[in-house]
């Protein structure tokens, strides 16, 4: 029941920040000196993941070549003494074993994660959405494989939703068994908020029990003519229990403007050798 495969989905176009990923992946922004994806793998790495396949799509050859090795780049370093940088280059290529699957059109989140099922091969994996990026001193991915293995059954990330974004979000109609865990009794997609079940949202961390494959391989096109994920979890959660967890921590949409920019602040008013010029700066924006 180890949960060891992650599939993190980046086949998305990231219509949002546009005209920027009309040429580079949205998951390769960076925050500060890392892009947003390099947080998300640290993230499944930090939570015992040693096996992880990205669903890619056209464009997203960068974030290969982002984990690849960089012998040209390595070369130069090596060349000019710079053995920190160079160290910090050959750690991001051998941070874990990564596989490539391509999404050859862009058929809805379902979809893409179904395209790993060869790979999932039976077991429990996790999915971690590519453009959130989540704080904590215990991974959030950790938090979902610890109740997992605790009731073996598929677990949710949630969190409330402010009122005026919840018809972005899978909203979850639940049982509350402690201040943090819910049994599933539904889950809608992106639903009208005065139609909405709860303000208890789906955010972009899962593990699932292999049988979710097979929900969505039966899970008709939905919401944006796609096939959803929500949708495949409402026929998985016909055969069996899941839980949706209130995770511990801060989370970054990083798909979204703002949120963006405040992950940008934030960390780098987290660094020790930034830290004392953003505060000077922020001050004199105040005054």
């Amino acid at each position: 029941m180890e949960v060891k495969k992650a599939v993190i989905p980046v086949a998305g176009l990231g219509t949002r920040f546009l005209p920027a990923t009309k040429s580079m992946p949205k998951e390769m922004l960076p925050i500060i000196d890392k892009p947003v994806i390099h947080y998300v793998v640290e993230e499944a790495i930090a939570s015992g993941i040693d096996d992880i396949v990205f669903i890619t799509g056209r464009s997203k050859r960068s974030i290969e070549d982002y984990f690849d090795d960089s012998p040209e780049l390595e070369h130069h370093l090596r060349e000019k003494n710079k053995e920190s940088m160079l160290k910090i280059v050959q750690d991001i290529s051998s941070m874990v074993d990564i596989h490539y699957i391509r999404q050859k059109e862009p058929r809805g989140l379902g979809d893409a994660i179904y395209t790993a099922k060869k790979h999932i091969n039976d077991e429990p994996f996790a999915v971690l959405l590519g453009d959130d990026i989540i704080v904590n001193k215990e991974p959030c991915t950790k938090q979902l494989i610890d109740n997992f293995l605790k009731y073996g059954r598929s677990t949710l990330a949630v969190e409330e939703v402010p009122q005026e974004k919840i018809s972005s979000y899978g909203i979850i109609k639940g049982k509350a068994l402690d201040d943090s865990l819910y049994t599933l009794d539904d889950i809608v997609e992106k639903p009208k908020p005065e139609e909405a079940p709860s303000n208890i949202g789906a955010i972009g961390r899962y593990v699932f029990t292999p049988e979710i494959l097979d929900c969505i391989k039966e899970t008709a096109k939905g919401v944006g003519n796609e096939i959803q994920l929500t949708d495949a979890i409402r026929l998985l959660n016909e055969e069996q229990m899941i839980y949706a967890y209130r995770f511990r921590g801060k989370r970054y949409d990083t798909g979204d403007k703002v949120e963006y920019v405040k992950a940008i602040i934030d960390f780098a008013l987290n660094n020790e050798d930034m830290r004392e010029q953003i505060e000077e700066h922020i001050t004199d924006i105040n005054l």
